[in-house]
């Protein structure tokens, strides 16, 4: 019998590449979205899942969707999941990311089921990364600094406590920073991307804007990361967090310096003060040695290729 997987966000960056991994381990796969939002990241399988429209902040919508399907996994990635946002935003961010966690945690536990609940939490928890404690660890203190971090540090300890409470299934994973197809343009490959895919095509002059360019940050592609997060449920102890990164430090130079040098265009790079923000850690890497002695995982996509795909989706968005 196929494993019944909910995805909450699943027409997201990462909650639609998930949806594709799934279909390809023949699951039935089922996803949430909000009222009104876009689909286009599941146009190519949107025929092969179930969607529910669900405001995850309200425990009865929860409640209606979970009790239908009796899902055997969750995949938990809805949320406000954009640190700059958080600043202009900061009780939106803990409310939607705090609320729609603890409804589907109450849910489970109202309706007396059983599934494993992946709770997609970040790197961003640890925040104040001092130079000495790199790689980070699962053990290194958590110092946050922006209210999206301080959100998934209290997701974080829910799951812990509902695991160590009434047993529940929790996987809690930290991911570092992840891009690649779809990624949304308020983070900073595809801000650079899609600035390329403007001006390769006439529609931007050929000037990019960017902010800090020296920061050092580790990048995964999306693809390895779901394929971490489904190896996660299977095979991560509960209640526990998990780093996933690459275990590699880019400077964003480099990132931009990959894209440029995957066109012919000839820009011009203009510092943008509103896009800079202030940097007080100058270099974050991922230990993810724990995560990958408990699944095998270890990426497997090149920076290069990820970069590329990349680019090359922003060239046909652009386009189209």
């Amino acid at each position: 019998m196929n494993k019944k997987i909910l995805i909450t966000g699943i027409a997201g960056f990462v909650g639609s590449h998930l949806a594709e991994l799934c279909l390809s381990r023949r699951a039935d796969v089922f996803g949430t979205v909000l009222k009104d939002e876009s689909l286009k990241n599941l146009s190519d399988i949107k025929d092969k899942i179930k969607i529910f429209e669900c405001d995850l902040s309200q425990k009865e919508a929860v409640m209606n969707v979970i009790k239908e399907i009796k899902p055997d996994i969750i995949f938990h990635l809805a949320g406000q999941s954009f640190p700059s946002i958080s600043f202009q935003m900061p009780q939106q961010t803990l409310n939607i990311n705090i609320s729609t966690t603890l409804n589907i945690f109450e849910v489970v536990r109202e309706l007396k089921i059983d599934p494993v609940i992946q709770i997609a939490c970040s790197s961003d928890e640890y925040g104040l990364i001092k130079e000495d404690e790199l790689p980070v660890k699962e053990t290194n203190p958590l110092r946050p600094m922006s209210p999206y971090a301080v959100s998934k540090i209290a997701v974080d300890m829910l799951a812990f406590q509902y695991c160590q409470s009434y047993q529940m299934k929790t996987i809690i994973t930290r991911a570092f920073n992840h891009t690649g197809p779809r990624a949304n343009v308020q983070t900073v490959a595809p801000k650079f991307a899609q600035q390329i895919a403007l001006i390769e095509a006439g529609k931007q002059e050929p000037v990019i804007k960017v902010g800090n360019l020296g920061a050092f940050r580790d990048f995964s592609d999306v693809r390895d990361i779901v394929k971490a997060y489904y190896l996660a449920v299977e095979k991560c102890e509960y209640g526990i967090p998990y780093n996933i990164g690459s275990g590699k430090a880019y400077q964003i130079k480099e990132i931009l310096d990959i894209l440029l040098s995957l066109s012919s265009v000839k820009v011009a790079i203009e510092q943008d003060p509103s896009l800079i923000r202030p940097e007080k850690v100058a270099k974050i890497v991922c230990d993810f040695s724990k995560f990958q002695l408990a699944t095998d995982w270890k990426p497997s996509i090149k920076i290069e290729e990820t970069l590329k795909d990349l680019l090359d989706y922003y060239r046909n968005e652009t386009v189209n």
